[in-house]
């Protein structure tokens, strides 16, 4: 019994300290990937008055040797803690805001022997964010009109003239004038005489010459 003993615990503590081999090249391949934005933290939880092992992208101030968080020490006493806490609210010691994560490393007995903990600085998205809502905000007030970000077409035309008719029970012809004057400068208005040969085509709609539509748009 002795013997067997003896054996197991070199064969544990081996395979404890291959895990935390294993997990110190994570952190500092994750960490050396994101610089200055993401702290990644190698905790030893058999140790946790130094639990800190290795620290990659050092945006706490901790150092190798600082002890565990209370995260750290709720792992240690409970073995059926959480194997992964994710994307939970935290914050760095001069107050800015962190997404976190933490990921416990159990060896083949069930026991934690350590974790690592992932710190991101969200300080820098939440401006870019503010950032991105001022470029994308609209002002709330009222338009005079309602813009249409695209090219009209003579078709369009066609139908806005036939609908403005239609409307007051007449033919595009049999508007009277003051209409087809309201008509022509709700046109120009619109975009609608900027699209080619407009002109022509409301000349035609309407039974006027080109004369009267420059005439309806210069008049007060």
């Amino acid at each position: 019994m002795t013997g067997t003993a003896g054996e197991d615990e070199p064969r544990d503590s081996a395979e404890d300290e291959l895990l935390l081999r294993e997990a110190e090249k994570i952190v500092t391949a994750i960490g050396r990937m994101f610089p200055g934005l993401c702290e990644v933290v190698l905790h030893d939880l058999r140790q946790p008055d130094q639990a800190i092992r290795a620290i990659e992208s050092n945006l706490s101030g901790r150092s190798v040797g600082d002890p565990a968080t209370e995260l750290g020490l709720a792992r240690i006493e409970d073995p059926g803690f959480p194997g992964i806490v994710q994307n939970y609210s935290n914050r760095f010691p001069d107050g800015r805001p962190a997404k976190s994560t933490s990921i416990g490393i159990k060896n083949s007995a069930g026991t934690y022997v350590a974790a690592i903990c992932l710190n991101l600085d969200v300080s820098l998205f939440a401006s870019v964010a503010r950032s991105l809502n001022n470029l994308v905000r609209t002002d709330d007030q009222e338009q005079p009109l309602i813009e249409t970000l695209r090219a009209r077409t003579v078709t369009e035309l066609r139908a806005v003239v036939e609908e403005f008719a239609a409307a007051r029970g007449h033919t595009p012809r049999g508007l009277g004038s003051a209409a087809k004057k309201e008509l022509v400068r709700s046109l120009q208005t619109r975009g609608f005489l900027q699209v080619k040969h407009s002109v022509q085509v409301v000349t035609e709609l309407l039974g006027v010459s080109r004369a009267t539509v420059y005439n309806y748009l210069r008049a007060p």
